[in-house]
């Protein structure tokens, strides 16, 4: 076992730290500090995001770290070079490979017709945004012409078509391939044809491996050769309205691919089934799955005898496996290294000893301080970046030095203190039919039993197939604690990850079943005497925000006001358009039914705040206009548009407005402002 880990707890990790006290809209519209921060594969070079110098947070730009030489572990890591963005381009990631080669990412906001190359209408003009990929060196020295893998194909062509020229010219990284010393697996989209290219990122030379067509899709592709081991498809089942997903695996003595009828699930029944790896002594492939039990866990299955392994490789009794971790270095490669699982937050069991020991250590030298989660690391382990922080700590960003030093690399958000931020439990309650409902409820800052019954905001997530984890949420969750209220993510009827009954008990219960859950988790808390029932909200975002919505409708609302980010406000416009695909309506489109509240208008019965972004593509701005237009009769409503918003919160600009505008509606149109601390 790993000893105790000496490390440095330099002031500039730290440095900077307000006194206690909530914990304002400007500091959470800031960018962090630093943030995104990736490894080279040799481990000589590090980049990521930080303030651009002289703007107060408010832009950013990519860094790059020299760490070739000797990294000295009794100061904080500096950058060695810095690129900001301009005012159409804004710097949003980066990426450092290998050979020296370095990715940047940026984003802008687009008018244009996509033909659908982008989210959105495939005719006319789509308000949007694009995204473009650099590459580049460790100094950051690119400009516009530096365009990742656009080069060949816009020769001759005038610049290339839409499809090429934005999102890096429909190329993405498949895999690093880290036993190869010059080259990358990309996948490039072009006219329904996917192209799977080894590219040399010293010449940018590309080798052809194979092509896709049809209904089949890359699943799992061999991590040495790059060949096709799995690919996934779909097919209408004959005589009726579903489809059957089928996985097909690579017969080793004949090359072709062939279905394997046990991995076959059909739409209507949604069971998870994911090829994640094959194991290289058994031959057998590694599939997460809950076709055998409510949370999914691994399995074994092999393809010479079409069958699953009676007993699992990995199960957890409480949450459901999400991954399979396996080596990328020469000595370890392919071979298991631990299982990570949906708990509190997304948790990794190791099984590989190094890996096992290191976590271990840096759990026990950061006890307190958050969690530790090992982000990556170079092919020798010399240098390996982890992270600390949770719903209070803002995530501080480390190097662990040849498995015994620490240096500091900076803090996120060291302008805000621990003790302003409220602390969040996993919790369960009941819902009315009896339901078993996991929900993170997050205390009020400095709150105690005892203290007198606070406001409180319930907070449905997006999706609504998704879940929420643990987090210091700037959008919808940490704002509101720091400044007293409670915050209840109810993990409702029809959420992911929690297992199957849960999520299959959404089906069709939009605005009825799923609501009972968050107005029962609100009546939970106001039952132990924490929350006062006169001071309640709820607010969310897309599927959130549809929740709200729903809310305002509802007879008897448990809440003083709704507030709706991006809500999907016509359910039946929804499922029509959904219905449009039939593989979409037999496998999720046919559970969109309940409560539309475009249809309930009438029955309005508290406020509602209602914020959009003009830019919105996935939910269009005319849901919350034709729902703003047709409530505002029969109650107080309240339209915001967020100018050049897409769907999500890109700019501080955007993240400075919706938390003000909330703050603002809470205090005043909800009528209830934060407690004030005696």
């Amino acid at each position: 076992m790993m000893k105790r880990i000496a490390v440095l707890l330099a002031l500039g990790a730290t440095a900077g730290l307000a006194n206690a006290g909530p914990v304002e809209a400007e500091d959470w519209a800031k960018y962090p500090a630093i943030a995104g921060l990736d490894l080279s594969w040799e481990g000589d070079t590090m980049v990521g995001m930080v303030h651009e110098p002289g703007t107060d947070g408010m832009k950013q730009a990519v860094a790059s770290w020299d760490l070739s030489g000797k990294i000295d572990t009794t100061k904080p890591l500096v950058p060695d070079y810095l690129t900001p963005g301009n005012d159409r381009m804004r710097l949003v990631g980066a990426q450092a490979l290998k050979n020296g080669v370095v990715f940047v990412q940026g984003s802008q906001a687009w008018t244009g017709e996509s033909k659908g190359c982008l989210e959105g209408k495939t005719t006319g003009n789509n308000a949007t945004f694009i995204s473009q990929t650099y590459m580049t060196d460790k100094k950051l020295r690119f400009k516009e012409r530096d365009k990742a893998f656009v080069k060949k194909y816009a020769k001759g062509r005038g610049g290339g078509s839409i499809c090429e020229m934005v999102n890096s010219a429909g190329a993405s990284i498949v895999s690093a391939l880290p036993l190869s010393k010059d080259e990358i697996l990309l996948s490039r989209s072009e006219r329904g044809v996917s192209k799977y290219v080894r590219y040399n990122l010293d010449t940018g030379n590309e080798r052809l491996l194979f092509r896709t067509t049809g209904e089949f899709r890359p699943t799992l592709l061999d991590p040495r050769t790059s060949e096709l081991l799995v690919d996934s498809g779909s097919e209408p089942i004959s005589g009726s309205n579903d489809y059957e997903f089928l996985y097909r695996i690579r017969d080793d003595a004949t090359g072709e691919m062939v279905v394997e009828p046990p991995l076959t699930a059909q739409a209507t029944n949604r069971f998870l089934v994911d090829v994640v790896g094959r194991d290289d002594k058994t031959g057998k492939y590694f599939v997460i799955t809950d076709k055998f039990r409510d949370k999914a866990a691994v399995y074994f299955y092999d393809a010479k005898t079409n069958q699953f392994d009676k007993d699992p490789v990995f199960a957890h009794p409480e949450y459901s496996a999400v991954a399979v971790r396996l080596g990328n270095r020469e000595e370890n490669f392919n071979q298991v290294l631990g299982f990570t699982y949906g708990a509190s937050s997304y948790e990794t069991y190791w099984i590989d000893p190094e890996m096992k020991s290191i976590q271990d250590g840096l759990d026990q030298s950061f006890q307190g301080k958050g969690d530790v989660v090992i982000q990556t690391w170079n092919k020798d382990m010399s240098r390996v970046l982890f992270r600390v922080g949770d719903e209070r700590f803002p995530n501080t960003y480390y190097i662990l030095v040849d498995k015994s030093k620490v240096a500091v690399i900076g803090n996120s958000r060291p302008w805000i203190d621990p003790n302003s931020m409220g602390k969040t439990e996993l919790v369960h309650y009941t819902a009315r039919d009896g339901l078993k409902i996991p929900a993170y409820l997050t205390y009020p800052a400095g709150w105690k039993q005892g203290d007198p019954a606070a406001p409180l905001i319930v907070s449905p997530h997006g999706g609504p197939w998704v879940r929420d984890v643990k987090s210091m949420d700037f959008a919808f969750v940490a704002p509101w604690a720091s400044k007293g209220y409670f915050v209840l993510q109810p993990q409702y009827r029809g959420s992911q990850g929690w297992g199957r009954k849960l999520w299959l008990a959404g089906d069709n219960e939009w605005g009825q079943k799923m609501q009972d859950d968050k107005d029962d988790g609100a009546a939970w808390l106001v039952s132990k005497g924490w929350v006062d029932s006169n001071k309640m909200a709820i607010m969310g975002y897309s599927y959130g925000g549809y929740a709200a919505m729903a809310a305002a409708v509802r007879p008897n609302s448990p809440y003083q006001c709704a507030i709706a980010g991006a809500g999907v406000a016509n359910l039946a416009k929804l499922g029509n358009n959904w219905s449009s695909n039939r593989l979409q309506k037999a496998f999720q489109g046919r559970t969109v039914t309940g409560l539309d509240p475009m249809q309930e208008v009438e029955n309005a019965n508290i406020p509602i705040l209602i914020i959009h972004g003009d830019r919105d593509v996935r939910v269009p701005m005319w849901h919350g206009r034709d729902y703003y237009n047709a409530i505002k009769n029969h109650t107080d409503a309240k339209l915001y548009i967020q100018k050049d918003a897409p769907h999500g919160f890109p700019w501080p600009e955007h993240r400075r407005d919706w938390v003000e505008q909330i703050n603002d509606y809470l205090s005043t149109t909800c009528n209830m402002p934060p407690p004030v601390k005696g």
